[in-house]
């Protein structure tokens, strides 16, 4: 598989990953321990190295990568995240709780190495912005972690402009992780400039708007019971119904590759900047092998602007939750 480089660390990694959140958190029952190794193996085999964890999805989510990858870590890169400490429950909704003083989080990249089984992080994200901590303060910390082999690289998550700015003025940064896809568009707004600017890599979680893409699911889909699309604005019935279009546009031109709607959607991602790396989730083989697949799709110029002609046309809904 094709590799992109995570900015300044000059680590690679496959051009597409694997978010493991879906395996323990948001999206139904804990998925099977012992086929959830062999998926995360399996995508090994696959061409996949870069996989996506963090601590709020569930402390077993990091011990499911630490066993995984313990006989094979020099194969893999693995991304996980501090800044959350847990939920409390505010005015009947469930809250973040940000933590990222300095002995916080070196509190907590303790007790991700422990359960990574592993004695360096890849990839570091503050996993949100603690307003209470100034970015310099949490990028001198990235820097003294780094310095110790703690980490190798850091990023951040859904954080302002000026926040970016700010603590890799500190620390250098290698990637940002914030939501794109082709009914989340907000990124190509300022964060992509910023990414060219400063050197940065793009990693895009929900790049199928949380399946939505795949064009798999309508409005007479029933999630199981725990998955937290039963309550996103994406999947209400008159949301599906505006965002249909989107659908028609990529199904056609998956016809006509003979490949499938996913990896259209995946070919069209890659090829938006060099610098993006999606990192779907899912917790089947046979997604798993669709999803990888989609690196070796190629649209030619014509067929790039076709669906961005007909993208620009479409009055796309971005409601999320």
């Amino acid at each position: 598989m094709e590799k992109r480089t995570l900015g300044h660390s000059n680590i690679e990694v496959s051009a597409i990953g694997l978010g493991t959140m879906g395996m323990d958190h948001a999206y139904g029952p804990q998925a099977d321990r012992t086929e959830m190794v062999t998926l995360l193996r399996k995508a090994v085999e696959l061409g996949c190295n870069f996989f996506d964890t963090a601590v709020i999805y569930g402390e077993e989510n990091e011990m499911l990568l630490g066993e995984a990858f313990e006989p094979i870590r020099d194969q893999v890169v693995i991304a996980t995240k501090f800044g959350i400490t847990g939920q409390e429950i505010v005015d009947g909704e469930p809250q973040n709780v940000l933590d990222s003083r300095p002995d916080s989080i070196r509190e907590q990249v303790e007790g991700s190495l422990k359960r990574l089984r592993t004695d360096v992080i890849d990839l570091y994200y503050q996993h949100r912005v603690d307003p209470n901590v100034s970015p310099e303060t949490v990028a001198q910390t990235m820097k003294e972690l780094i310095e110790e082999g703690k980490i190798r690289a850091w990023g951040l998550s859904n954080a302002p402009i000026d926040y970016i700015r700010r603590a890799h003025a500190v620390c250098p940064l290698s990637a940002i992780e914030n939501q794109y896809s082709m009914v989340w568009r907000k990124p190509e707004e300022e964060i992509f400039d910023l990414c060219e600017e400063l050197g940065l890599a793009f990693v895009a979680y929900s790049p199928l708007g949380n399946g939505f893409l795949s064009g798999k699911y309508s409005k007479n889909t029933q999630f199981a019971e725990g998955d937290f699309r039963n309550f996103m604005g994406r999947f209400q019935p008159e949301t599906l119904e505006t965002n249909q279009e989107v659908l028609d546009v990529i199904a056609d031109i998956a016809k006509r590759k003979n490949v499938t709607s996913a990896q259209i959607v995946f070919a069209w991602e890659l090829a938006q900047k060099p610098f993006i790396i999606p990192i779907p989730g899912t917790t089947k083989l046979h997604r798993l092998e669709e999803n990888l697949g989609g690196a070796a799709v190629q649209l030619s110029n014509k067929e790039l602007k076709e669906i961005n002609k007909a993208l620009a046309k479409i009055d796309i809904d971005e409601t999320y939750f």
